[in-house]
């Protein structure tokens, strides 16, 4: 499928249309700040259908982010020239896509930081990237697995609600959205909550 027959698609036609009228929020900088960005990419499925890739990431000892389902993405280094360069850059290194080559940035969702208090002054920032062609994915030593979902699935009230989820032994109730499988809560929940409403709010 190409990059132009995926952004004709009725839903990432108006997605994009939503981003291009309505920037993400961008969080003014600060000195204590970490920063970091992290791609929200799609694909036309082979019906036609645009999905959604997330992967889970590997079980590691002490990463606060071990084994939770996410988009690709990571800290900004010193040699991105940006934080769009840092997206690219951490796709590539967890999964093996090249945006640089096979994508399209759409636009920005909002800033976002994690509200657990344990966790270092973080700001993200989620690009929303078309992608097209092989799109063969290599996950690394960071990612267990990857999948895709339907973008049609972020539209079914069915999948979001409540779960109990279990942070540092202890049972709590958070935002969930079921995907594939999958129960996502915590910051990647916001994110695709965030690209749900863009992808809502625009006829």
């Amino acid at each position: 499928m190409s990059l132009d027959a995926l952004l004709a698609q009725a839903d990432v036609a108006r997605l994009a249309r939503a981003l291009r009228e309505s920037p993400g929020r961008e969080v003014a900088p600060e000195p204590q700040f970490i920063w970091a960005a992290i791609a929200v990419i799609l694909r036309l499925a082979e019906g036609g259908e645009p999905e959604l890739l997330l992967i889970k990431r590997a079980e590691h000892e002490g990463d606060p982010w071990s084994g939770h389902v996410a988009c690709p993405g990571g800290r900004r280094d010193a040699g991105d020239a940006d934080l769009t360069a840092t997206a690219i850059r951490e796709t590539l290194e967890e999964t093996a896509l090249d945006l640089a080559r096979d994508g399209r940035v759409l636009g920005t969702l909002d800033d976002l930081s994690p509200r657990t208090p344990y966790l270092p002054p973080i700001v993200i920032r989620p690009f929303v990237f078309a992608a097209a062609g092989e799109l063969r994915i290599t996950p690394s030593a960071e990612v267990a697995s990857s999948f895709w979902v339907p973008l049609s699935r972020l539209r079914d009230s069915g999948a979001w609600g409540t779960g109990t989820i279990h942070i540092r032994g202890r049972a709590r109730e958070e935002r969930v959205v079921r995907l594939g499988g999958h129960v996502v809560w915590g910051l990647t929940e916001r994110v695709l909550s965030g690209l749900t409403t863009a992808l809502l709010n625009v006829s």
